[in-house]
Parts: C-alpha cells; structure tokens; sequence
C-alpha cells in the first residue's frame, strides 16, 4: 500500500483539508510544536478528523485554515494523565507538509494510508458486529529510532481479525491501512457524560511474521 515498507516501520501519508488554526502546544530544545487538524474523506464520504504535530520550521507564513494539504509523517502516542490515570493520546507528527492549490484528490483510497510494523503488547481482542463481521482488536507496539515505542490500536477485520486473533503477545505484525476518527460516550458519573473522540488504524492488509 505504501511505498518505502522495507526500511519505515511507521508511515503516514494523507491528504486532506485543515480545518483547525495551528495552535503552539509545546516549546523546548529550540523548537516550538504546533497542533493543527487535518479533515480526510473516505470513498463512502465519511470523514475522519486527525489531529498533527507540526515542528515549527515547517510552518509557513499566514493562516493554513481551510487549505488542502499534503502530509507525510508518522503515527505517535505519549500517555498523559487524566484524573488520575494514564491516556493514550495519538496523533501523526508532520514531517513534511505541502499547501495545495487543488481540491479533493479523485482517488480517495491515497487520501489517507498509513504502514506499520510491530508487534502484539496486548492479548487481542476477538468479536462480532451486530451483522456478523468478523473483528480483532489489537494493540501494536512500534520501536522508534531512539529506543522509545509507539503504542497504537488497531482493527483487524474478517478473515484477518480471525488469523490475528490467535497470535501470542510479542508476535510481529505489519498493517497498512487508514487512520480513522470515531466519537464515543465517555460516562462521568450516574447521570454526566461526554463525548469523546478516539483514533485507531483500520487495517486493509495484514502481514504476520
């Protein structure tokens, strides 16, 4: 699905609109992160909202709001504490982003790729939609250059989720797919909820081993 697999172990390439004004989340070591949401669109129309890290130094001038643009770069976590307990917080940091002058790309299957290469940390998780479909959830850990890993959920579907299903912890997997954005109800208490959004990669190919 991507090209590069055999040396990249994290890969992202999207293109879609921005449609938040980047704001400064971080600054240390000489250079200040931005985050900025990226809106891509899947062949049935549905559209995903992916959060980006945008280094300072590939920030052009003026406001990119609104602007299609072309995104390489990689799927990251870090766990933040949240009311006391850790969450895993996703987004792709940019490591090459190009303002568009076009519009929606024809082809909707290159508007959002992304390829891993890890392996299993979590027994996965094996079941059934409501329709029958097949599914395995699974969460893949993927080594940085430095030592550090990428812990990143994962859905496996049909005959794949079955194969996926039965792997031990610790097992290699390589998924290429697409980044996808879904909103759940987060209770706060007996009669309090909120809405929350998760990201995880939905898998279109699946290697083991």
């Amino acid at each position: 699905m991507l090209d590069g697999k055999a040396t990249e172990s994290n890969m992202v390439r999207m293109t879609g609109e921005i449609v938040s004004e980047p704001c400064l989340v971080r600054e240390g070591r000489g250079e200040k992160l931005y985050m900025a949401y990226i809106q891509t669109r899947r062949i049935s129309g549905v559209t995903d909202r992916i959060p980006l890290i945008i280094p300072g130094r590939l920030m052009g001038p003026g406001d990119c709001t609104g602007r299609m643009a072309s995104v390489e770069g990689r799927f990251r976590s870090y766990n933040r504490n949240e009311e006391g307990k850790s969450k895993l917080i996703l987004s792709v940091f940019v490591k090459e982003i190009i303002l568009l002058e076009t519009g929606w790309p024809v082809d909707f299957a290159c508007n959002n790729q992304v390829f891993l290469d890890g392996f299993i940390c979590k027994a996965p998780i094996y079941r059934k939609t409501p329709k029958g479909r097949e599914i395995a959830d699974v969460i893949l850990a993927v080594n940085r250059p430095h030592g550090k890993s990428d812990y990143i959920p994962c859905i496996v579907w049909g005959r794949d989720a079955w194969d996926v299903a039965r792997l031990d912890v610790g097992a290699a997997l390589r998924i290429s797919g697409r980044i996808q954005s879904r909103e759940y109800d987060k209770m706060l208490s007996e009669t309090e909820s909120e809405t929350r959004v998760a990201y995880e990669v939905s898998a279109i190919e699946v290697g083991i081993g």
